[in-house]
């Protein structure tokens, strides 16, 4: 059996600034150890990093056996990944050494596989058990308040992969739809390793197509609030609010143009055209639509993008935050206070944000963080 070995780099990360193509010459002002010009590998006039520029990367675990997708770290520095499930025996670990993770919170509570999907009709579904994990995505760590333990939050999308082999021998990969009780959101006490908050969502809010993707917090007094973004491939893209005092919820911007796809893009990776495989199917483009979220540090503004556009949007939270029983104008008011903060530079993944307000962006298709 191949056994594919991905490393984990935790790197330094600088501010770069704009800057004309003279700067870039050696001996002007900018920094240059580190940067190497045209070579075989980096085939470019561009001077590009080649792993040394800034602070050294630290290589801090390796993964043998699964794709990590989802990473947080706590404020002592424990790792934790996620890995959405096809067969795989647990859905999120923590790291304990540098080559093996343990199932998190306990084996136990991450569901074997032959409990993960149903059907009715033949028709599968995924489970819609809301108490173990199913299929989680991605990780966000909360600090301790006065009223809540440092948290490890788990998006649980309940929408594991089916893996199928044709009569051909190649593998196909589907994914059901998601029945209420199955997607949640769980909040686990890093003070005890246990589960103390779930959340589940009605069918009005969490279609069983939708897909939580990622999720951001504000836990100041009178908000107490989490903004969750559904990617769906199936295209009912948009916002979900979740209020963590009475657990209600409400969705905004669905299908709004700046969450969804952007149709027939093709991304360029290290110049080279990215068409979207999957095992047993033809060629066709990333699906995926809202998916890179931050919130800025005041709780003011949620800055957000689509994971094939190149185009960056800020909607203000006092926005998302007003429903319906506000307002029957709520979905019209939040569409009206979409900003377009126009190119990016590149399609781009997962976001992050610092305290001084800057968003760090993961570019992937050009494999920097800008």
């Amino acid at each position: 059996m191949f056994l594919a070995t991905a490393a984990l780099f935790l790197a330094g990360l600088t501010q770069a600034q704009n800057s004309s193509y003279a700067s870039l010459q050696q001996g002007n002002t900018i920094a240059t150890e580190g940067l190497v010009a045209n070579t075989s590998r980096y085939d470019t006039i561009l001077r590009v990093d080649n792993g040394t520029y800034g602070p050294p990367v630290e290589e801090v675990h390796y993964f043998y056996k699964y794709w990590p997708v989802g990473i947080a770290v706590s404020g002592t520095g424990r790792l934790f990944v996620t890995y959405s499930r096809g067969q795989q025996d647990y859905t999120v670990g923590e790291v304990v050494n540098m080559t093996a993770e343990t199932p998190y919170p306990d084996a136990s509570t991450n569901l074997p596989v032959d409990q993960l999907n149903t059907t009715f009709n033949t028709i599968p579904f995924g489970s819609a058990n809301s108490s173990g994990l199913i299929s989680a995505q991605a990780l966000y760590v909360t600090p301790n308040t006065s009223t809540r333990p440092e948290t490890l939050w788990i998006i649980d999308t309940g929408r594991p992969t089916i893996n199928t082999m044709t009569p051909s021998g190649r593998m196909t990969q589907t994914m059901p739809y998601s029945q209420p009780g199955g997607p949640k959101i769980v909040g686990v006490s890093l003070d005890n390793n246990t589960i103390y908050q779930t959340y589940t969502f009605p069918p009005s809010v969490h279609f069983p197509d939708s897909y939580m993707n990622d999720i951001r917090f504000d836990l100041r007094p009178g908000r107490e609030v989490a903004y969750i973004v559904d990617s769906s491939n199936e295209g009912r893209t948009g916002f979900i609010m979740l209020n963590l005092t009475d657990g209600s919820s409400w969705r905004r911007l669905t299908q709004h143009p700046s969450t969804l796809r952007v149709y027939n893009d093709v991304p360029s990776y290290q110049g080279h055209p990215f068409y979207y495989r999957v095992p047993g199917q033809p060629l066709s483009h990333q699906q995926e639509g809202l998916d890179g979220i931050q919130l800025t540090p005041d709780g003011n503004y949620i800055y957000y993008s689509p994971i094939n556009s190149r185009y960056l949007y800020r909607v203000p939270t006092a926005s998302l935050l007003v429903t319906d029983d506000d307002t029957p104008l709520a979905e019209q008011q939040v569409s009206n206070n979409v900003t377009n903060l126009g190119m990016r530079g590149g399609e781009a993944n997962g976001f992050e944000g610092d305290n001084n307000g800057l968003i760090l962006i993961g570019s992937l298709f050009v494999s920097v963080v800008c």
